[in-house]
């Protein structure tokens, strides 16, 4: 089916409607464009441009793969500090397409470039020439497939000039729509919040349906903010937050190519200048954005490819943080523990196995285990009050499945998100490129 915004709307199969997203309306700062580039084989949007005409500081993590994308490599080659534009295309990860792919986004960031400069001098009072160090990528498809440079370059003329000034929600669902692969909805959130009394807006967008699974980032996720802040306080509270959001998450274990997610501040807030993260002014925005990270993390495993239910895995009482991380992820991606989640089974031998096999020590005296508010195992034998029945119902019915793992051992506590595996996530990808 053609992705287009009325598609998705409509569309029975995702139930996606205008309603169910929140008000991203104008960001000062943020302009953003998006058209069809003739990328898949049938007509859909798939190039996006988000444009910074007063530039925009900015802050990155990228995946940890030993095997990165061209668009990856880009984006670390750029030192400047304010970028202008972040151009996004979908159907095609520029991954392992070696010396060539590099070379077309090279092309394409020239092209950028002449465009952008010659909109400057059209709407500006005093024009700037864009600078091809000033424009990042964001690449998300099939690795390996010859990068398609000339169609994407042969469009800069024509998305720069679709470029909207003044934001809505209709344009914002556009631009989530125009970076999806395999997502059945798009992926959008925001907060309001304040910086020394001046009111902040934070919008983000993201997509990720499959490859899913956290290493620095995951899954292509863009932040945009009013605020004024520095890179190095972007880049602070960016680590900080992406541990328990997009590095909390984890559909079927496997870590992309491409993965990045990225904060923009336009400065037009004019708020009070933060020197550390640790201003007391900044703790709103922290929160906030956290928030929006969370939103986002979670609307990736909701939509997770063939998903039917949200797993909340939250390891509790553990000696230490890492520990509590590795338990939780070897439940989480469990092929098992998943299967059995899918098929409403509260086959809770399963978590079992999945927490043996995470290598850490804990003490099986100690251990408790609950799905939902049911008791299963307490002080490492099963309850007396587990009736499987009850378990089989709540894992039919309920749409968030809980699995709360109590080790007793200390006081540290961290929560995994993820999906159950079903039939539809074999269909999905084995006939991916189809």
């Amino acid at each position: 089916m053609p992705l287009n915004l009325k598609n998705f709307i409509n569309s029975q199969a995702s139930k996606s409607k205008m309603n169910d997203f929140q008000d991203l309306d104008h960001l000062e700062g943020v302009s953003m464009s998006t058209i069809c580039a003739n990328l898949y084989d049938k007509p859909r949007d798939d190039l996006v441009m988000f444009y910074f005409r007063d530039g925009a500081n900015y802050a990155s993590v990228y995946t940890q793969s030993k095997i990165v994308s061209e668009n990856i490599k880009w984006n670390q080659n750029v030192k400047k500090k304010k970028i202008k534009s972040l151009l996004i295309n979908t159907r095609n990860a520029n991954a392992f397409t070696g010396p060539d792919g590099y070379k077309g986004l090279k092309e394409i960031a020239e092209e950028i470039s002449i465009e952008l400069s010659k909109k400057q001098i059209e709407d500006e009072d005093h024009p700037k020439k864009i600078l091809v160090d000033e424009i990042i990528f964001g690449c998300t498809g099939t690795i390996g497939e010859k990068y398609p440079t000339e169609k994407i370059k042969n469009c800069i003329p024509e998305i720069v000039n679709k470029i909207k000034y003044i934001q809505n929600k209709y344009l914002w669902m556009k631009a989530a729509l125009g970076m999806m692969t395999t997502d059945l909805k798009p992926k959008l959130a925001m907060e309001e919040c304040e910086i020394a009394n001046k009111k902040i807006k934070i919008y983000g967008i993201a997509k990720g349906s499959g490859m899913i699974f956290p290493n620095m980032a995951t899954t292509l996720g863009y932040v945009f903010t009013d605020a004024d802040l520095s890179n190095d306080i972007l880049n602070k509270l960016l680590k900080k937050n992406i541990e328990t959001t997009f590095n909390a998450i984890t559909c079927d274990g496997d870590t992309s190519t491409n993965d990045m997610v990225t904060i923009f501040s336009t400065g037009k807030a004019n708020n009070i200048e933060i020197k550390s993260v640790n201003d007391k002014n900044i703790q709103n925005f922290d929160e906030a954005l956290h928030s929006v990270l969370l939103n986002l993390a979670k609307r990736i495993v909701v939509d997770g490819e063939g998903a039917t239910k949200l797993v909340t895995i939250n390891v509790l009482k553990s000696k230490t943080d890492e520990d509590a991380k590795k338990i939780a992820f070897s439940i989480a991606n469990s092929p098992l523990v998943k299967t059995a989640i899918s098929g409403c089974d509260p086959n809770w031998g399963r978590i079992i196995m999945a927490i043996g096999k995470a290598g850490i020590d804990i003490e099986i005296n100690k251990l408790s285990i609950k799905l939902g508010s049911l008791k299963v195992v307490e002080k490492g034998q099963l309850s007396k009050t587990y009736i499987e029945s009850d378990a089989e119902v709540y894992m039919r019915e309920e749409k968030k499945i809980d699995i709360d793992i109590e080790l007793n051992l200390g006081k540290k506590n961290f929560t995994v998100y993820t999906m159950d595996l079903t039939k539809e996530y074999i269909e999905i990808n084995s006939d991916y490129r189809s």
